[in-house]
């Protein structure tokens, strides 16, 4: 019997079972949550209001909105090795739907197209360390 069952003769070393790769997505899934979660604790210590944890749409979901003032913010939390891995990591696609689920959560609001939107990249390190970007989709 050897250490490893997954390798044996004519199978590559890496090939692992699906448990594996289940199990990692499970533990990155977690470790995202808990991301967001800190990162609305602090946005809440900065006297926002939390309005909305993963909100799903049909453009996409977005992972924390929130009021800072008369502003509602869009947050996509982006967690890993480094911050600048993570910011590396928030594609153009991806802040296209965050924009057009933005415009589908306005929708319902009093004053719809007229709010002041804002949308913000908090980074979040391997330490747990969180960097917040304000505006990040906007212009350099």
């Amino acid at each position: 019997m050897t250490i490893m069952p997954w390798i044996e003769a004519g199978r590559p070393a890496l090939r692992r079972p699906s448990h594996f790769r289940v199990a990692r997505g499970v533990a990155a899934h977690a470790s995202g949550h808990a991301a967001e979660r800190r990162v609305a604790e602090r946005y809440a210590a900065r006297g926002c209001t939390i309005l909305e944890r993963c909100w799903r749409s049909p453009a996409g979901e977005v992972d924390l909105i929130l009021r800072d003032g008369e502003a509602v913010v869009f947050v996509e939390v982006k967690k890993s090795e480094t911050h600048d891995i993570a910011a590396q990591r928030i594609s153009r696609r991806q802040m296209d739907r965050i924009c057009q689920a933005a415009l589908l959560y306005t929708d319902h609001l009093p004053t719809g197209g007229l709010t002041e939107l804002r949308f913000d990249a908090a980074l979040v390190d391997a330490d747990g360390r969180i960097q917040i970007v304000e505006n990040a989709f906007g212009p350099n």
